[in-house]
Formats: C-alpha cells, structure tokens, sequence
C-alpha cells in the first residue's frame, strides 16, 4: 500500500507542477479576493473536478477511452477553441485601469468547472496517465493510489490560492495583478497554438 500510495503522490506532483490554465485560473482568483475563503469555491470546485476524473479513470473509464481513435482530434479540436475563449476571458479581466473584475460565487464554479473538465490536458493527464499508472495495482492499493493523487490535488490548489492571496495582499495598487493576467492570457494563448499543431499533426497520421 506505501508503495501505491508514494507512487500516486509522485506521479500527481508530476502532472499537476506545470503551468497550465486551471493552475493559472486557481492563482488568479485567489490573488485578485481580498479574503482567502472568498476564494473557496475556487479551491473545492477544481479540486471535485479532479477526484472525480482521478476515480472514473482509476475505476477503468481509461482502458475505454484509450480504445477511441477518433477521440484525441475531438479533444484537440475542443482544447484550441476552450483554450482562445479562456484567453480572452482572462486578458478581459486585466483592464488598463480600474478596478480588477472579481467573480461571483457562481461565476467561479462555473469557471472553475470549464477549466477542470474541459481543458484537454487535464483530461488526457488523467485518463491517460494516472487511469494507466494505476493498473499496475489490484483492490484496496489501486484506490489507495487514487487517494493518494486525489489528495495532491485538494493540497496543492489550497496553496496555490493561498500564494495569490499573499501576491494579492502585497500589491495593492493591482499592476501587479493585471500584468499576471495578461501574461497569463498569453501563456494560454501559445498552448492554444501549440495544441492547434497536434491537432493539425494528428490529420497528418
């Protein structure tokens, strides 16, 4: 069970590390609330979203999925017009002056959820790799494994909102803030460009 257990935590550290849109979308909120459990629905929003695709693709939704060729083009496809849309919306929200949009409660969910099940990476991250990392275990250490990279996740966007808190705290004239999000929108941006490439490669084969 230790062994599962460190491998998941590992394996999840892993995937979740780079920089990608539902890390940036996590860090974003939590700097721009003036109160961390304003940020809250952020947190637990991302982190439901993950358990669950962690436990579909432990549970074998992976092995199915896996089976589909058409799929990948699909996800590809959906991932360059998620990603330009989830650009715009963070550029948007870095005005050159004024005041940094905040969202509403339902507005961070509904963020929150698009930037946990729709974004590309997220999904193959999961199924293909954690869904196929656990096979190497039966039962009880297999659900250990999933716990194990279930608990990264939950650990790991409470920092995360906790880090923009403190950025947020720090930079009270909100410069600081707007140039993370266009920064951040441009990031997004050059994933949407590169994912339009295997997508466009993906035709090719």
């Amino acid at each position: 069970m230790t062994e599962a257990i460190v491998h998941g935590m590992i394996l999840a550290f892993g995937l979740i590390l780079p920089l990608g849109v539902q890390n940036i979308f996590v860090f974003n909120q939590g700097a721009l609330h003036s109160r961390f459990r304003s940020v809250l629905p952020v947190v637990v929003t991302a982190a439901l979203c993950d358990t669950l695709l962690i436990a579909a693709a432990v549970g074998g939704v992976s092995l199915l999925l896996l089976t589909l060729d058409w799929l990948t083009p699909v996800v590809y496809g959906a991932g360059v017009l998620f990603l330009g849309y989830m650009g715009w919306q963070i550029w948007s929200a870095a005005p050159a002056s004024g005041e940094v949009k905040q969202l509403s409660t339902r507005g961070q969910v509904g963020y929150a959820l698009s930037v946990s099940l729709l974004n590309p990476h997220a999904l193959l991250d999961t199924v293909g790799v954690i869904g196929t990392g656990s096979l190497g275990y039966e039962g009880v250490e297999r659900w250990g494994f999933a716990a194990a990279t279930a608990a990264v996740s939950w650990m790991w966007f409470l920092g995360l909102a906790g880090a923009g808190r403190i950025l947020g705290r720090a930079d009270t004239t909100g410069k600081a803030i707007r140039l993370l999000n266009r920064g951040s929108a441009l990031l997004i941006w050059v994933m949407a460009v590169y994912m339009g490439l295997q997508l466009w490669r993906s035709f090719q084969a």
